[in-house]
């Protein structure tokens, strides 16, 4: 699902556009294309046409929308992945979610509903 580089410490490197740091506080609504990674605190919606990855220290209080998400911090907030929504071993998401394909991994919090339908397949994507 996400073709980003994956490094030891679970963080995302090649092909984030946009990074917010764990030192800094955003708070508004975030519209976009691209990639981006939440290692700061956002306070507000993140909408975002490409993969959006909340780090172990990156918080999101507000709704979430992307093509993939994945989380390895906190999210308080509902969720709608066109893809696939990942919650990893440390990430904790406490809304409702809307994707294709969910991943929660041993140790993981999620705390809501969820709602799966599969995507319609593209012609790019039609299996010959």
């Amino acid at each position: 699902m996400f073709k980003l580089g994956k490094n030891n410490d679970n963080s995302f490197s090649s092909d984030i556009e946009t990074v917010i740091g764990k030192n800094t506080q955003i708070k508004g609504s975030i519209h976009g294309s691209g990639n981006m990674r939440v290692d700061g605190m956002v306070e507000g919606e993140i909408s975002i046409t490409g993969e959006i990855v909340v780090g172990d220290a990156g918080r999101v209080i507000g709704n979430i929308s992307g093509r993939s998400v994945l989380i390895s911090g906190e999210v308080t907030g509902n969720i709608s992945a066109e893809s696939k929504l990942e919650i990893m071993p440390n990430g904790k998401l406490y809304g409702d979610v809307n994707a294709s394909v969910l991943s929660i991994a041993e140790g993981a919090v999620f705390r809501g509903q969820s709602n799966m339908e599969p995507r319609p397949i593209t012609n790019e994507e039609e299996i010959v």
